[in-house]
């Protein structure tokens, strides 16, 4: 099997957003969103998931950062679904527990084809670099959307929402590091008993 990889962009009214990914990589990342705090939790997801990431993206952030990270996580599930391909061989389902300091997340991802997200972050509006808990986790709904997988959080402990949100990130890298590894023993089948996840 060749290395996974897509190139996705989005150019709208709002924001320009190009992404490319290497979900075979080794941790390399390249971002750039104009917001400090969107870049760390994006760089959680290539260094603990092993994905290689470039993001560029631009937009009307004078309005607020909600188009922003909206197309970003639009533009970066579309990138993964691509790169993914039709899910042959891979686990598919996997899950993470990661902490940080006093924050535990659990995050679960199955790449199913059905993208949904069902998410438990009680993260608020302090401590995320000019972002919400509520754009944090809306980066991740569109993502999953997107992505085609389904993603549910859960914030088991925490009071800090700089650790809460890069706890979640890093569990989410870990869960998609397991998911998508090719299991040899399934001899390149869907892991499926409909034989497709499409």
């Amino acid at each position: 099997m060749g290395q996974r990889t897509a190139k996705v962009s989005r150019d709208t009214s709002e924001t320009q957003v190009s992404v490319e990914v290497n979900v075979d990589g080794s941790g390399r990342y390249e971002i750039d969103t104009g917001n400090g705090m969107l870049d760390h939790l994006l760089a959680q997801l290539s260094r603990h998931g092993l994905i290689d990431l470039r993001i560029e993206a631009k937009g009307d952030v004078e309005v607020g950062w909600h188009h922003l990270v909206e197309d970003v996580g639009i533009v970066l599930g579309r990138a993964l679904r691509e790169a993914v391909g039709d899910a042959r061989g891979i686990v598919r389902m996997a899950h993470a527990y990661v902490p940080l300091d006093e924050a535990l997340a659990l995050t679960v991802v199955d790449f199913s084809g059905r993208g949904y997200a069902v998410l438990d972050s009680h993260l608020s509006d302090g401590d995320l670099g000019g972002l919400t808990g509520d754009l944090v986790d809306h980066l991740l709904e569109s993502l999953a959307r997107e992505g085609g997988f389904n993603l549910h959080v859960r914030v088991l402990a925490g009071s800090n929402n700089h650790h809460k949100s890069e706890a979640i990130f890093k569990g989410l890298a870990r869960a998609l590091r397991a998911a998508l590894t090719v299991d040899e023993r399934l001899e390149g089948r869907v892991a499926s008993t409909k034989g497709t996840i499409g």
